[in-house]
């Protein structure tokens, strides 16, 4: 499995995956198309967000493959445009990281 993570990760998803055997990758900067692509987009399973700020994001992962599982992964509200093209959405402080890796690689 690989993932591909954009934002700051400070609650540590990256780490939680990698610890459950998933590949992971981040996007450098800003999670534009280019950066996105770069970090391995287009033959990831997992795109995690770890920052809402970024949500357009989403839609070009997306765009880049269409069957990408979709985690956001942040204390702050996603906006309504992004929030169906989330598979799932956690709050760090309700979830750890640990317990959100073990379940998207159950």
């Amino acid at each position: 499995m690989r993932a591909v993570i954009a934002g700051p990760d400070e609650d540590g998803l990256g780490t939680a995956l990698e610890s459950q055997g998933v590949e992971t990758a981040a996007v450098e900067g800003v999670a534009s198309r280019p950066a996105l692509e770069d970090a391995g987009v287009h033959d990831a399973d997992l795109f995690v967000l770890t920052d809402v700020g970024q949500a357009t994001a989403i839609a070009v992962a997306k765009d880049v493959n269409p069957k990408i599982r979709v985690v956001v992964y942040d204390d702050d509200t996603i906006p309504e445009f992004a929030r169906n093209q989330a598979g799932l959405i956690v709050d760090p402080n309700l979830l750890s990281a640990d317990a959100v890796a073990e379940e998207l690689t159950a």
